[in-house]
């Protein structure tokens, strides 16, 4: 009788877990996942955060030694790239309007190959308040002269004085900019560093431009 018993509560104890785990816990209730599947939120061009009013997101890529090509994102359009098809060796830029944030032009210029009167006549005559987006792509300099880098430090860089043959480079500047640029990185062609063989690596750099207010007359 003893074991007879032992059956029947180890039957009553088997049966009321079986009940148990069918009917979620005995509290009338279904359990449901514990986490929400939580995504990242996407701002524009990929930042990591949104811009504030009346400033503009941008992404700039340099291109991948003389393979992948440079790319320039602004408020989440791509500008230039090589799926547009609208890059080339050497220097890639992008003129924006300072004001309305609405592009105005984009072009490439071969540094290595062609002729710099071309960035010349290009880069003279911008009206005050233009941003000027730039993104190398295998070499931006062997063709740059001394008014060229004059022009482009005028738009508020630095190292453009010192860029030099396959240096990678990203910049952006502005047509009567007072001071130097915060957004500019350069990434110097050296044997001993470079990623891929006779290439230093791409860079990246994104950021938040604030609008100019208008001109006045």
């Amino acid at each position: 009788m003893r074991f007879t018993g032992l059956a029947v509560l180890l039957l009553v104890g088997f049966t009321l877990l079986l009940v148990n785990s069918l009917f979620g816990g005995g509290n009338g209730e279904s359990q449901g996942p514990t986490t929400a599947e939580v995504r990242p939120r996407r701002y524009k061009c990929g930042l990591s955060a949104p811009c504030p009013s009346k400033h503009l997101a941008f992404r700039l890529v340099s291109g991948a030694a003389n393979v992948i090509g440079p790319k320039i994102c602004l408020e989440d359009k791509m500008l230039l790239s090589s799926v547009k098809n609208n890059v080339g060796r050497g220097l890639n830029i992008a003129l924006v309007n300072g004001v309305s944030g609405e592009l105005l032009e984009t072009k490439s210029f071969d540094m290595w190959a062609g002729d710099v009167s071309d960035l010349l006549k290009f880069l003279r005559p911008l009206h005050e308040g233009t941003l000027v987006f730039v993104a190398s792509f295998d070499d931006p300099a062997s063709k740059l002269n001394d008014e060229s880098r004059r022009l482009f430090e005028e738009l508020g860089s630095t190292a453009v004085k010192d860029l030099a043959f396959r240096d990678s480079w990203v910049f952006v500047g502005a047509k009567g900019i007072e001071n130097k640029s915060p957004f500019e990185q350069r990434m110097k062609n050296s044997k001993t560093g470079n990623k891929y063989e006779g290439w230093p690596e791409s860079l990246e750099m994104d950021g938040c431009i604030p609008l100019r207010p208008p001109l006045e007359n």
